[in-house]
């Protein structure tokens, strides 16, 4: 045995001529999709907290693809939109395919998301889906009268209190809600269509209405075009492909351990909004 054999056999992914094999980065987008991370949520996707990871993915040498793993229930269209058009951007100037592969859901901005991609896969099991457009709040108009407390608002502008949740909920606010709901999710369906063009095979009424479907069913409506994991896919796509976790930079202070207290506000706010993303994920029973 030569001595470059030798080499190639204690060191894998190193060829007989001393040279490395080809790289598919990964990029796991893992969480809702939020402006801004709660520390009580798992984790938060946003144009932020992703840049450094897919930065790092497209700069790896000898890179053949990049894979995006996602596992989102969805969350703020503006910051899926902003997350896919990086995707987009990056994979343009690098000129290397994208690959995304849903892992337990890919529904609403998760699934907006898993069209940046050139391909998309799921598992037969994964639940991919929900092209719609949801809010969902309190109403607490009798919550400050019960406990006798007397709210002041004063504004410049008729409509600044819109869906205000200690008033009323009043006609005009819902009208003007489902209004823009509606040109939302026109846009999201335009995307939709754009990245899947003729693959969409399901009747547009059913395939926008919101739904979520298994993976399997996905790839019949031509909302995915194959079943697999990210190692399987990679292994048929790219025999001997290095798989290289993109991982995000960690902030000074979180690397050294450290971090400043929160307020009782804080606090609060950041309760409430761990709830909320436990109920976001809740909807697909996870």
């Amino acid at each position: 045995m030569s001595v470059a054999e030798k080499l190639a056999a204690r060191l894998p992914g190193i060829g007989e001529r001393g040279e490395k094999g080809d790289v598919v980065s990964v990029v796991r987008l893992h969480g809702i999709i939020s402006p801004s991370a709660s520390p009580l949520a798992r984790g938060a996707i946003n144009v932020s907290s992703v840049e450094s990871a897919l930065s790092r993915a497209f700069e790896r040498d000898r890179l053949v693809a990049v894979a995006l793993v996602v596992n989102s229930p969805g969350g703020a269209p503006t910051q899926s939109a902003l997350v896919a058009e990086r995707v987009q951007e990056l994979a343009g100037k690098k000129g290397v395919p994208v690959l995304a592969f849903c892992e337990d859901v890919a529904a609403s901005g998760g699934y907006w998301l898993a069209c940046a991609g050139d391909e998309i896969f799921a598992h037969p099991t994964s639940q991919v889906g929900s092209i719609g457009v949801v809010s969902a709040g309190f109403g607490l108009n009798n919550l400050l009268e019960r406990f006798g407390v007397e709210r002041r608002v004063h504004t410049a502008g008729a409509n600044k209190v819109r869906l205000d949740p200690f008033q009323p909920e009043s006609p005009e606010d819902v009208a003007w809600l489902r209004g823009l709901q509606a040109e939302l999710h026109e846009q999201f369906v335009a995307w939709v269509r754009e990245r899947r063009g003729d693959k969409l095979t399901g009747d547009p009424d059913v395939l926008f209405s919101g739904e979520v479907w298994t993976g399997a069913r996905a790839q019949e409506l031509g909302l995915v075009d194959g079943l697999g994991s990210v190692r399987s896919v990679v292994a048929q796509r790219f025999p001997g492909a290095e798989l290289v976790l993109a991982e995000p930079k960690k902030a000074l202070l979180a690397r050294l351990g450290l971090g400043g207290p929160m307020s009782a506000g804080d606090r609060v706010l950041a309760a409430i909004e761990g709830v909320e993303n436990r109920v976001t994920w809740n909807r697909f029973g996870l």
